[in-house]
């Protein structure tokens, strides 16, 4: 379904982007650079721009056959909007009103006809063409439509992999219509504000390339040799590093890149990042970069956003919100208690503050008596439990203003009064406390925090403004991080080629746990939609990082290594993720509602029906054998 705030605009035909040149009505004065939808076609106009101004002209439209309504009218439609068409019911034309009466919706017709006003009390306000109708005089079925899998309408519901099946009738709607035109309009703003303001290089460089270590999956392209293999990048990190080596400067590219990982509502196995990198160039010029860059290219619609965006380092979003991608829209901070509860005899507080980083942290559920059903709080804490292995306490004010919890009985009255303080708890609040290693508490709580935003808006409670664009910089994470599998091991918190931060240099030969890093994320509401750093442009700093701290074969980057000993110039870059910062604008729940042609939530084209086999005689030349029966596994699953 379309959110509310784009199915507002879409009701009758596509809004206009504030900052789209949008062609005149037809015979008035043509703007500079107007767009013009009818050049090199047959049609004198779109089924979306016709208006009053238009009544009394002749004119040839084009376009798929939305509704009937017997043999009297029928709704047109194409790519900008709706218009009605009136049958004509005189026997001179009954040849026309036949024909087009007996077409099938979604049928592809040409109309040609004169323009005229609707009669008085017809007028539909909420069609942009909603005081015309055109009257038609000659018509033609292009193409005759079959029975559709599914009614092309926004509000009809389809299951996902039926739209996947036959995505080229799922693109007719107005909602995916929408999505991709905008896509398109914001890419040609950066594309401008990039090349054309600010000098940068657009270079395309290759997708077949060697595996990099570290990071993703990434997918494997046999090759003719025996036992050699292409990889897909997952981006184009190397080649914008070698490219400012080569003197280019500034780089620009709308990159493809490619993960071997399950997708999920934000991910997908092929995706597109815009993807930039500069010489000479520090954090903050980055960060101002990409402010100016999504300003320009911000469509009007959807309100001015502010520069510059606030920024927050690593620890403070976890300590704060639990994440390294705080949804700022909305407050329920995680509050540190450990002081006010040191003093109190309960155990499991005081066996937790005993370890080194031991800590008592808590979050203040607004409403959550009125909004929260009791299997609602038990569902939080079992959550906190088999996610985090953290265990949660519920702490309840009532309506006189008392807490009731199991651990009130053990709190003095001052202490129950410092905590109601901190957390400025109110009436029917709930607190959601907990107790253990700092970033395990600070995890569970802040994906508690998201979860309980989650079922209070569920239960009718405005929590976050759906139409609000709330960005953040994080700045200053750790350069490593211990490997989940095997904590005594370490690796890139964002990817090998990051440089330290330059007051944490020495640690970097001493305790590289210590180190932070030049790598900063952009967050908006909630979700990573961009992430760069300064680079290691020392190739002797480069190969410590690989050999001697992340344990890797540095032969495999050689060619990098040595490009850093000609002559490499400072540099740094970022990638901002195209398809997820385009979902957030429009409000969809998926990625996968604003590409054009996505894989399924597996991976897989249900389309095409891809991936697909391949014969042994397709797959001699790469050398490759396929060692189990896959054809007769297949037959038996089915």
């Amino acid at each position: 379904m379309p959110c509310p705030r784009v199915l507002r605009l879409l009701r009758g035909g596509l809004p206009r982007l504030g900052w789209e040149l949008v062609r005149p009505a037809r015979g008035s004065a043509s703007a500079p650079g107007a767009a013009d939808f009818n050049s090199f076609v047959a049609r004198t106009n779109t089924c979306g721009e016709l208006r009053s101004a238009h009544v009394g002209q002749e004119v040839t439209l084009y376009g798929w056959i939305q509704y009937q309504r017997q043999g009297l009218f029928l709704v047109l439609r194409d790519f900008q909007g709706l218009t009605q068409i009136i049958l004509p019911q005189d026997e001179a034309h009954s040849h026309v009103r036949k024909l087009l009466s007996n077409a099938p919706v979604e049928s592809v017709v040409r109309v040609t006809g004169i323009v005229s006003s609707r009669p008085p009390g017809q007028e539909n306000p909420k069609m942009p063409t909603g005081d015309i109708e055109v009257k038609v005089e000659t018509a033609e079925i292009l193409n005759s439509c079959k029975k559709l899998p599914f009614e092309i309408k926004d509000f009809i519901k389809k299951s996902e992999a039926l739209r996947m099946q036959y995505r080229y009738l799922d693109l007719r709607s107005f909602q995916l219509q929408y999505n991709l035109r905008l896509r398109s309009q914001i890419v040609m703003r950066m594309r401008e504000y990039l090349c054309n303001l600010h000098g940068f290089v657009d270079v395309e460089t290759p997708t077949l390339f060697k595996r990099t270590p570290g990071g993703a999956k990434e997918f494997l392209v046999p090759s003719r040799e025996a036992g050699k293999f292409y990889s897909l990048p997952q981006s184009p990190q190397q080649f914008k590093q070698l490219l400012m080596v080569g003197g280019v400067d500034r780089y620009f590219q709308v990159a493809r890149c490619y993960r071997d990982e399950g997708s999920r509502p934000d991910r997908q196995p092929e995706f597109t990042q815009i993807d930039i990198e500069m010489s000479f160039v520090d954090q903050a010029g980055i960060q101002g970069l990409i402010e100016g860059l999504l300003q320009y290219s911000w469509p009007q619609e959807r309100g001015a956003i502010t520069t510059p965006f606030p920024s927050m380092t690593y620890e403070e979003a976890l300590a704060d919100y639990g994440t390294d991608k705080p949804d700022t829209r909305f407050g329920m901070k995680i509050v540190d208690i450990s002081d006010i509860l040191r003093r109190s005899d309960i155990q499991f507080v005081q066996n937790a503050l005993s370890y080194p980083h031991g800590t008592v942290k808590a979050i203040c559920i607004p409403q959550g008596v009125r909004y929260l059903k009791n299997k609602d709080l038990e569902s939080l804490k079992e959550s906190a439990k088999s996610q985090f292995n953290q265990e949660v306490m519920d702490v309840i004010c009532r309506p006189d203003g008392s807490l009731k919890s199991l651990l009130t009985k053990l709190l003095g009255k001052e202490q129950q009064s410092e905590l109601i303080r901190a957390l400025n708890v109110q009436v029917d609040d709930v607190v959601l406390l907990a107790a253990g290693e700092h970033k395990r508490v600070c995890s569970a709580l802040g994906s508690l925090r998201l979860e309980s935003a989650d079922l209070l808006e569920a239960a009718g409670m405005t929590l976050r403004d759906p139409t609000a664009f709330h960005f953040l910089w994080v700045v200053d994470f750790p350069l490593f991080l211990p490997k989940e599998e095997n904590p005594a091991e370490l690796e890139s918190a964002h990817h090998p080629f990051t440089a330290p931060h330059p007051v944490d240099t020495n640690l970097l030969y001493s305790d590289p746990t210590k180190v932070r890093s030049q790598h900063y994320d952009l967050v908006l509401n909630g979700n990573e939609i961009g992430g760069g750093s300064i680079r290691i442009h020392n190739a002797e700093q480069q190969r410590f990082v690989l050999e001697k701290v992340l344990k890797e074969d540095s032969e495999v980057l050689s060619h990098l290594l040595e490009a850093l000993e000609f002559g490499a110039p400072p540099h740094g870059g970022i990638a901002l993720g195209l398809d997820r910062l385009i979902s957030l604008i429009v409000g969809a729940p998926s990625i996968r509602d604003v590409i054009a042609f996505p894989k399924s939530f597996r991976g897989r084209d249900l389309m095409g029906n891809a991936p697909d086999y391949v014969t042994p005689e397709e797959l001699e030349p790469y050398h490759i054998q396929v060692s189990w029966p896959v054809a007769e596994t297949e037959a038996k699953k089915n």
